[in-house]
């Protein structure tokens, strides 16, 4: 069944293209008489028909192919921003209105963002890619039907082997896709620096709520018992000698309540950072915290080092939201702490009856807004009538178990092969071969499908062009990974 369902995709995708070819040369047109003739306003049309077929694609790609494909575009100018003398600047020229500033902005996001162009290269020699990658399969399973049709038996092995390859094909087609059409390293640089400024303005108007807290902690509870200590004081100092006895329950009175303020104060204390967590570590503090919880409460912990105070500290107070938030509903606990390579992995499960949600404001969101400042994360589990398992994530809270190159030699050489030698199969051996056939040329020279025999010459040119696109693809892949690893590796 995986076979067939890869087969009706691949045709699917191949009916595309009678959508494609329209859709790039109108789009070709209109970015060619933008930059000819200066018809600019042609620009941003094209390139929304242009992002349109594409989103189609990562839609389609995506559902059929397996392979999730993010946007790789820039992010949005912002809208031009009025000066204080009611202009509006554009370089060095001044408008009244926000028009033509917005426009030029607009159109030189577009001009500037490599995926324009990445996407306009797509649309353009996607369906020679397509034909062979996704449609290849079915069109060799027709020709393997003509040839038995014709007599020759041998015909079936080609049919066979298109059902045999259908999955192998749409999938080498989707890493191709993924090449193509996912965003850059730039583009994720981008998006990276993007997601730290908001987590930084999270993170400050967080510490800032924290503040106004401690402060009003310290206003309404110790602060004022302090005052209420001095004054108290105040009154037995004038008592002593008159009343011994009323100063004496003063004094009494004011031992207590320096008492209950000190307490207030360790509580806030520990509240700001557990003197158990910066004394004995993560693992520790979180024991405490469960021999603390008036639930039974198992933990787990397999940490062979301790990750940044910062770090601890978020793990803690999140570990210490679940457990409040399991104690109105749950009786049992577990706590899983374990490190998979550098990503710190805490699990807390319950028996409580679920239907746990995100909501903004509420101590979940709370969670996730802590682990956002260092790229952690917040799974959340809970469906009604089951239990609850959250599951904490910070991809580099602990050091890499062993240093490893960027890049490999091995890996290094297969990106050398693949850009280096792709353009063989893929333009001369595939697409001029096809050419060559389509017209009748005569001479056969070093092209590899015209010196085989007639009813394997189509075949080689398809295996060609999909070598080549596979090179190709391969190429790319490798290049982003190595680019993420390298910048991963200097960001540790």
């Amino acid at each position: 069944m995986k076979h067939i369902r890869a087969l009706g995709h691949g045709l699917a995708l191949f009916v595309l293209v009678l959508v494609q070819v329209p859709t790039a040369m109108i789009a070709l047109l209109g970015v060619v008489l933008s930059f000819v003739l200066g018809m600019v306003f042609l620009l941003w049309p094209s390139v929304r028909l242009i992002r349109w077929v594409t989103a189609l694609d990562r839609r389609l790609i995506h559902r059929w192919g397996g392979l999730r494909i993010e946007e790789p575009y820039n992010p949005a100018p912002p809208p031009p921003v009025r000066q204080r003398d009611g202009w509006y600047r554009d370089g060095r020229t001044l408008y009244r209105k926000p028009t033509i500033p917005a426009f030029n902005a607009r159109l030189g996001w577009l001009v500037r963002d490599p995926a324009t162009w990445k996407e306009l290269v797509w649309l353009l020699i996607d369906p020679w890619s397509r034909t062979v990658l996704a449609a290849g399969p079915t069109l060799l399973i027709g020709y393997g039907i003509y040839q038995t049709w014709q007599g020759n038996l041998w015909g079936l092995l080609f049919a066979v082997a298109a059902v045999v390859i259908a999955p192998w094909a749409l999938r080498v087609y989707s890493l191709y896709a993924m090449a193509m059409l996912g965003p850059n390293h730039a583009t994720h640089l981008v998006g990276q620096v993007r997601h730290l400024n908001q987590v930084r303005v999270e993170a400050a108007d967080s510490q800032a709520a924290e503040l106004r807290r401690i402060e009003r902690d310290l206003h309404d509870g110790a602060q004022a018992r302090m005052v209420a200590v001095g004054m108290t004081i105040g009154a037995a100092e004038q008592l002593l000698t008159t009343d011994p006895e009323a100063a004496r329950a003063l004094l009494s009175k004011a031992r207590e309540s320096s008492a209950t303020a000190l307490a207030e104060l360790r509580q806030l204390v520990r509240g700001i950072h557990p003197p158990v967590l910066a004394e004995r570590g993560l693992g520790d503090a979180i024991r405490a915290l469960a021999l603390d919880s008036p639930l039974k409460v198992e933990v787990s912990i397999d940490l062979d080092e301790r990750p940044e105070s910062p770090v601890e500290s978020a793990v803690y107070f999140a570990v210490a939201e679940l457990l409040a938030n399991a104690s109105r509903h749950a009786a049992k606990v577990t706590i899983d702490v374990s490190r998979r390579d550098r990503v710190l992995r805490v699990t807390v499960a319950d028996d409580g009856p679920g239907g746990a949600t995100v909501i903004p404001g509420g101590g979940l969101a709370g969670i996730e807004r802590r682990l956002a400042t260092f790229d952690g994360v917040l799974a959340l589990n809970s469906p009604p009538g089951g239990s609850t398992v959250a599951t904490l994530e910070l991809p580099f809270a602990l050091s890499a178990m062993e240093p490893e190159s960027p890049v490999s030699g091995r890996r290094a050489a297969a990106m050398a092969i693949c850009w280096s030698l792709c353009w063989i199969p893929l333009i001369p051996q595939g697409i001029v071969s096809g050419f060559m056939l389509v017209f009748g040329a005569p001479t056969k020279s070093w092209f590899l499908a015209l010196h085989m025999p007639a009813p394997l010459q189509w075949p080689t040119v398809f295996a060609m062009i999909a070598l080549g696109a596979g090179m190709l693809a391969g190429g790319i892949l490798l290049g982003a990974s190595a680019n993420e690893e390298k910048a991963l590796s200097c960001g540790s």
